[in-house]
C-alpha cells in the first residue's frame, strides 16, 4: 500500500516577481510551490513540481474611433486639433503621445506646443496648460477634401483614434467645426 506523507517542511514555497509589462516598475508576484512526496511502501520517493502562472494581461482595450472634421483655406495653416491633459485639480497632466496613422494625401500635418487657456472647462472656472495643436496645410492648388488619421495616447492608458476629414477651399476660416468650445474658452 501506498501513502503520500507531506510534512510542514517539504512545502517550500518560493516567490518569484515577472514583470506585468514590458518597462513596468510594478511587478506581480509568482508563487511556486515545491512538493516532496515519499511512499511508505519502500518502492520509491519521487518529487512533484507545481507552479503559479500568472493569469494573461487581459486583451488591450480597443481605442475608440473619434470623426472629426475641420474646414480652412488653400495653402495656408490652419488648426485641426487641440491635444491636452486635464487633472481634475485643474492642473497639467503629462501630454498625450500623438502617432500620425494615415497622412493627408492632398497636404501636410504639422504639431506645435503651445499654452491652452480656458474659462469654465469640466469642473475648473479657469485654466493654462501645455498642450499640443495640430495644423493642416493643403498644397497650393488643392481644393476638396482631404483625411488624415491620428492616433492620440493618454498617459492613464486610454487610447483614441481620430480620424480628422478636412474640408480645404476657398478662404474659410481657420477654427476647426464640430463642438463648440465654452463660452470664454480661448484656444
Amino acid at each position: 500500500m501506498t501513502a503520500l506523507l507531506l510534512h510542514p517542511w517539504d512545502v517550500a514555497p518560493r516567490c518569484y516577481y515577472l514583470p506585468i509589462e514590458r518597462n513596468s516598475m510594478f511587478r506581480k508576484p509568482v508563487v511556486a510551490l515545491s512538493l516532496v512526496i515519499s511512499t511508505l511502501a519502500g518502492t520509491g520517493a519521487g518529487t512533484a513540481v507545481w507552479a503559479q502562472t500568472p493569469s494573461p494581461a487581459p486583451p488591450a482595450a480597443t481605442p475608440s474611433v473619434v470623426e472629426r472634421t475641420a474646414k480652412g483655406p488653400t495653402a495656408r495653416n490652419f488648426q485641426v486639433g487641440v491635444y491636452l491633459n486635464v487633472q481634475p485639480d485643474c492642473t497639467s497632466g503629462t501630454l498625450p503621445a500623438l502617432r500620425m496613422v494615415t497622412p493627408p494625401a492632398n497636404g501636410t500635418v504639422s504639431i506645435k506646443r503651445g499654452k491652452v487657456s480656458a474659462t469654465n472647462y469640466k469642473q475648473c472656472l479657469a485654466l493654462e496648460v501645455p498642450g499640443f495643436i495640430a495644423f493642416y496645410q493643403s498644397k497650393a492648388d488643392f481644393v476638396g477634401s482631404d483625411e488624415v488619421t491620428i492616433e492620440v495616447k493618454y498617459p492613464a492608458g486610454r487610447t483614441e483614434v481620430q480620424r480628422i476629414r478636412i474640408d480645404v477651399g476657398g478662404s474659410g476660416g481657420g477654427v476647426p467645426a464640430g463642438p463648440k468650445a465654452p463660452a470664454g474658452q480661448k484656444i
